[in-house]
């Protein structure tokens, strides 16, 4: 188990360095760079070149991209563009924000997607499995915006009931965004249903169909002893992975809804580094939402290993 992890944990480490070589030499590669967009019209001459020295950027781009990633290894993200702000003092102003939202949207989404998806398994082809399964296409095929658009008008423009947009500080306490945060959380948690839903549902009917199950059938065990003992706990396995990516999702996936609600977390700082050009900001979010990404599904591989003893067998094998 422990040579299985050392693997894994090495592999993922090599990901997200060969990640941030892409997203280091996708920022050099954009016209313009820090100075130009923190001096705008006067970046021409002695200042431009001044900056540029200030803030290392006159040194060749495989010695500035060493020296990047050894910060970020030490937790230095470096500095804004403005010269004045850590970028790490920026992100942790956001990163519990985007948690909290994350965190709700967890909270209703995934047992609302395990229940859903067991039941429409069970009573497959039932109205019950018609009417979910066809609401939970429209979820996963409509834009995130449009949802959001139309619960903005029904909720809050038209009855009134919910506020439209976050207004909210980033620095407020996690009890001060309530009850702004409840149409966000309803938008990420009918995509996240939808897609959870149907892992299970799946998982659930292959499980259902399977030898094992047809033979205590057979001998006389108990319909739901043998779904909740034995047919659910092999049919959620799958699920561990849809969930991991949707936590990496909710993490830097979400810009289009935190737009959307003037939501100040890490998708919308992202969006604000874009249209101010500060791509020292840029390139550390994409690090980090990327890093985040790697590590929670390599968290979840671990786990549906350790929850399956057929998978440890066979990866033990190789």
């Amino acid at each position: 188990m422990l040579r299985m992890f050392t693997r894994r944990l090495f592999l993922g480490l090599i990901t997200v360095s060969i990640v941030s070589m892409i997203i280091f030499a996708g920022v050099e590669f954009l016209p313009g760079d820090a100075c130009t967009a923190f001096l705008e019209r006067e970046a021409q001459g002695k200042a431009l070149e001044n900056c540029r020295s200030d803030l290392g950027l006159d040194r060749p781009a495989l010695e500035r991209y060493v020296d990047w990633a050894g910060k970020a290894l030490q937790g230095d993200l470096g500095m804004s563009a403005n010269g004045v702000d850590s970028i790490a003092t920026l992100v942790g102003s956001r990163l519990g924000n985007s948690l909290l939202l994350a965190a709700c949207a967890l909270c209703v989404g995934v047992p609302l997607a395990i229940i859903l998806g067991v039941v429409t398994g069970l009573w497959r082809d039932r109205p019950i499995d018609l009417f979910f399964s066809t609401a939970a296409i429209f979820a996963m095929t409509i834009p995130e915006f449009v949802s959001a658009t139309v619960l903005i008008l029904v909720f809050s423009a038209w009855l009134g009931w919910l506020p439209g947009i976050v207004l909210t500080s980033a620095n407020a306490p996690a009890s001060a965004f309530f009850p702004e945060i409840i149409l966000p959380v309803i938008v990420l948690s009918m995509v996240m249903t939808a897609h959870i839903m149907r892992m299970v549902r799946s998982s659930v009917i292959e499980v259902m169909n399977g030898d094992y199950i047809q033979m205590a059938q057979l001998k006389g065990v108990p319909y739901w002893q043998m779904v909740f003992r034995h047919a659910l706990p092999n049919a959620l396995l799958p699920a561990i992975n849809v969930v991991a990516l949707t936590i990496a999702w909710l993490l830097g996936g979400v810009v289009v809804i935190e737009v959307v609600f003037n939501y100040p977390g890490l998708g919308r700082m992202m969006i604000d580094a874009i249209s101010d050009r500060d791509l020292p900001v840029v390139q550390a979010l994409a690090l980090i939402v990327a890093t985040v990404y790697v590590f929670v599904n390599l968290t979840a591989d671990m786990l549906t290993m350790i929850a399956n003893p057929r998978l440890r067998t066979l990866y033990t094998r190789k």
